[in-house]
């Protein structure tokens, strides 16, 4: 799958594939999504994450305050990953399981 995108920058795909991730605001080397969530849904979604974030070995950053869970993605000093941005869409389909009635 990675001979479909040799002839475009690694740069370049990694632009392209947060462009499809609504919600999602980049930060310099980071990227982080704020979700409106009860406290259920948090602790549902943080469940998936952890599963998904050990497969990838990978550590985001997940807060909770008031009614809000806000994740992060990326170390800041580095640049994102395949791996990272994987893992935010990994993150989107977690919320979208939890969230959904």
């Amino acid at each position: 799958m990675r001979a479909l995108f040799s002839s475009r920058s690694k740069h370049d795909y990694l632009s392209d594939a947060l462009t499809l991730l609504t919600g999602w605001i980049r930060e310099g080397e980071q990227i982080r999504r704020t979700l409106v969530i009860d406290d259920s849904q948090h602790a549902a979604l943080t469940e998936r994450v952890k599963v998904v974030a050990d497969a990838l070995h990978l550590r985001p950053e997940i807060s909770r305050r008031a009614d809000q869970t806000q994740i992060r993605v990326g170390h800041g000093n580095a640049p994102l990953t395949e791996g990272e941005v994987l893992l935010a869409a990994r993150i989107e389909d977690a919320y979208r399981a939890v969230s959904q009635p």
